[in-house]
């Protein structure tokens, strides 16, 4: 199952660590019943029963299903947000896209049903992330785009779209897990480690190669 983790500092006692379990233990169910069901038919009975919890847990933590929804996909973004979060224009951006990609690539292979449920999100129109894409993510992308942009004015890299560029490194790594079915169609057996080491050399190879950076 995957396991969804909750960054916070304050639970220290004992009982706030039950409670951390617990929480993380409903988010891992949760976005499986997710990424099985959608929203629409996701059942909050099926994931108490999958975090082998009481209903009542359940609502204890999240008030309903929309908000249990909500958390989950807060975590998938955090978590693939942190992976590109510090960087800045005095960084290689050699290394640092590099390290971006390799990231990129780890989450799908540890936690495909992140990426599975954020694709699905947006296939449908992102009714839940509406928000979200209209304020923190344009804040973000926009922060990310000034550092490539700034690499480019210094002669680091060579000048391509910095908004195309991540959208090439998010369709590269995100279809090993989106498209893991298709792949492994393919080689005609299960992806292995082996092959998502294989992909990040290639993603990267063609990314960096593209704008100018040694690999």
């Amino acid at each position: 199952m995957t396991k969804i983790e909750i960054s916070d500092n304050t639970f220290g006692s004992s009982h706030q660590k039950t409670r951390l379990h617990n929480k993380n233990k409903i988010l891992a169910a949760a976005a499986q019943e997710f990424k099985q069901y959608g929203f629409n038919g996701a059942s909050i009975s099926r994931i108490a029963e999958t975090a082998n919890l009481p209903r009542t847990n359940i609502h204890y933590y999240f008030k309903n299903k929309l908000a249990l929804y909500g958390a989950v996909l807060t975590n998938i973004i955090d978590l693939w947000n942190q992976a590109f979060a510090n960087i800045d224009e005095n960084d290689d951006p050699a290394q640092a896209i590099a390290n971006y990609i390799d990231a990129k690539i780890e989450y799908s292979r540890i936690n495909p049903t992140a990426s599975i449920i954020f694709a699905s999100e947006i296939l449908h129109g992102a009714p839940y992330l509406s928000q979200y894409l209209q304020t923190d993510f344009k804040y973000w992308i926009a922060e990310k785009a000034k550092v490539i942009e700034a690499w480019q004015a210094q002669g680091k890299i060579d000048k391509v779209s910095a908004y195309h560029l991540l959208f090439t490194i998010w369709g590269a790594t995100q279809h090993y897990a989106n498209f893991a079915v298709e792949i492994e169609a393919a080689f005609e057996r299960p992806l292995s480690v082996e092959d998502f080491d294989e992909a990040k050399k290639t993603i990267k190879h063609i990314i960096l190669k593209g704008c100018g950076l040694s690999f």
